[in-house]
C-alpha cells in the first residue's frame, strides 16, 4: 500500500512553472528527511531535492535556483515550487522517505514540459 500521495503535475511549456504536493499517510514524516525524486522514460530515479525534519533544504546541482522544496508538518504535506521548467525537466516524480526503507513508492505525478 503506498503511502504517498502526489499531485500537482501536468503540462507545461517551456519556461512555466508547476507546484507539487506530496501527502505522506505515515506518522513517520515529522521525524523524518522528505525528498522528491524523478524518473524520465529510460533512466534511473534521482533525487531532485529533500528536507530534513528540522526544515534544511538539499537541492541537486540541476534544481538549485529553479526549484523550492517546503513542507507542512500539520498536514504531513511536501511541496515542489518548479520554476523556469525545460524540456528535460520532464519525468514522473515522486516522494519517498530519505534514509528510510520499507515505505512504498506513490503512483508520482507525470509532468511534461514541451512546447
Amino acid at each position: 500500500q503506498a503511502q504517498f500521495v502526489e499531485s500537482g503535475g501536468g503540462l507545461v511549456s517551456p519556461g512555466g512553472s508547476l507546484s507539487l504536493s506530496c501527502e505522506a499517510q505515515s506518522s513517520m514524516f515529522k521525524f523524518s528527511t522528505v525528498g522528491w525524486y524523478r524518473q524520465a522514460p529510460g533512466k534511473e530515479r534521482e533525487l531532485v531535492a529533500d528536507i530534513t525534519s528540522g526544515g534544511r533544504e538539499h537541492y541537486a546541482d540541476f534544481a538549485k535556483g529553479r526549484l523550492s522544496i517546503s513542507r507542512d508538518y500539520a498536514g504531513n504535506t511536501t511541496y515542489l515550487q518548479m520554476n523556469s521548467l525545460k524540456p528535460e525537466d520532464t519525468a514522473i516524480y515522486s516522494c519517498n522517505f530519505v534514509g528510510r526503507t520499507g515505505y512504498a513508492w506513490g503512483q508520482g505525478t507525470q509532468v511534461t514540459v514541451s512546447s
